[in-house]
């Protein structure tokens, strides 16, 4: 998994990050290409969560959701009298 993968997986803008605070995104690069993506989520939670506040990623559209359809109501069960 490559980091910029990696970051777009936990809702975070590659590109504004590394043009925001580059020195910070390759620091970061290098400690992740060197160990588990699971070990580096555990050392970096904090900070994983202020960048993803800073940096997010692009919401939908208005066009993507105006286009999904609405979820089916699921019928109501009538419950069954006791013999």
């Amino acid at each position: 998994m490559e980091f910029g993968e990696y970051l777009e997986s936990k809702k975070i803008s590659s590109k504004s990050f590394e043009q925001g605070e580059g020195e910070l995104y390759k620091s970061f690069e290098k400690e992740f290409m060197q160990m588990h993506p699971n070990s580096f989520t555990a050392q970096k939670l904090f900070s994983i969560n202020k960048l993803r506040r800073k940096y997010p990623i692009q919401a939908q559209t208005e066009e993507t959701k105006t286009s999904s359809k609405p979820a089916a109501a699921k019928p109501k069960m009538k419950p069954r009298p006791k013999l």
